[in-house]
């Protein structure tokens, strides 16, 4: 793969990873149209979530001190009278709405002929029907609701939203925004909250393509680790800047320019069909 490839798919990744567009079926279709496959394509989605993964970490580094505090609350140190702070309420949030997408991606893994669900079919599909959700939870959901609001059942709600992203074309931040917004979360909290309980699950899945990686045959993997590192850096400075851009943006208006852009990007991938088909 040249360095030009790289550098897409890096700047790709960055920008869609955090965005409610869907990162997986952007890279998905890139890596189609490069002819990235096999190994080389884990090892460049394991290196672009790394960089996406440190850039949330920088942008929230005030939210992801306090869900690191939460956690070590929810064990029991540092709680005061026995009762949560809003940093072991934030942890305990994430914490319950990571389960149903770790199994929703357990099963992706191990269940024959989920395959299909990488077709350009299901992607286009996929992209304009989520797209039309986060609208309607955008217009109908309430705009008053904070952190400090929010409760178990609404984060357990979130994760079973999140539990449908292993499609490609949902969008794990699309959706989890969709549910939230549903939810009644003001668009910029519904945002945050979005992203941060998308960290354990990406970590989870990094973790999983690093391990895959090593245990992969000598000869499999033709990225070295050089290009590897490269796709990380790009992807963390376009991800930071696409969280910034994005909360920038919802200060002043609604989801709609997403809704938009992912109706229009569906329709293209659908008018792209026999060129992504080889046909």
């Amino acid at each position: 793969m040249s360095l030009f490839q790289l550098f897409i798919i890096s700047i790709v990744q960055g920008i869609s990873e955090w965005l409610p567009i869907s990162s997986s079926a952007h890279v998905l279709l890139t890596a189609h149209l490069f002819g990235v496959g096999g190994q080389d394509e884990l090892m460049v989605n394991a290196m672009a979530h790394l960089g996406t993964l440190f850039a949330l970490f920088a942008y929230f580094w005030k939210d992801t001190g306090r869900a690191i505090k939460g956690g070590v609350e929810l064990i029991g140190i540092g709680r005061e009278n026995g009762k949560l702070t809003s940093s072991g309420k934030l942890a305990l949030l994430i914490l319950v709405a990571t389960p149903p997408a770790v199994l929703a991606g357990l099963a992706y893994e191990l269940l024959p002929g989920l395959e299909i669900l990488r077709s350009v079919y299901v992607i286009a599909a996929a992209t304009i029907i989520f797209a039309l959700f986060l609208w309607w939870a955008d217009v109908k959901g309430a705009t008053h609701r904070t952190e400090a609001d929010m409760t178990i059942k609404d984060g357990v709600l979130i994760g079973l939203a999140q539990a449908l992203a292993f499609i490609p074309g949902v969008s794990r931040s699309g959706i989890t925004m969709t549910a939230a917004r549903g939810l009644g979360l003001s668009r910029q909290e519904a945002a945050r909250f979005g992203m941060l309980c998308g960290v354990p699950v990406l970590m989870l899945a990094g973790g999983y393509a690093c391990y895959k990686l090593a245990t992969a045959d000598a000869g499999e993997i033709t990225i070295p680790l050089s290009d590897g590192l490269i796709v990380a850096g790009l992807s963390f400075v376009t991800a930071y800047f696409s969280i910034w851009g994005l909360m920038a943006l919802l200060n002043k208006m609604s989801f709609l320019p997403f809704v938009i852009y992912r109706i229009l990007l569906g329709v293209a991938i659908l008018a792209m069909i026999p060129m992504l088909s080889g046909s």
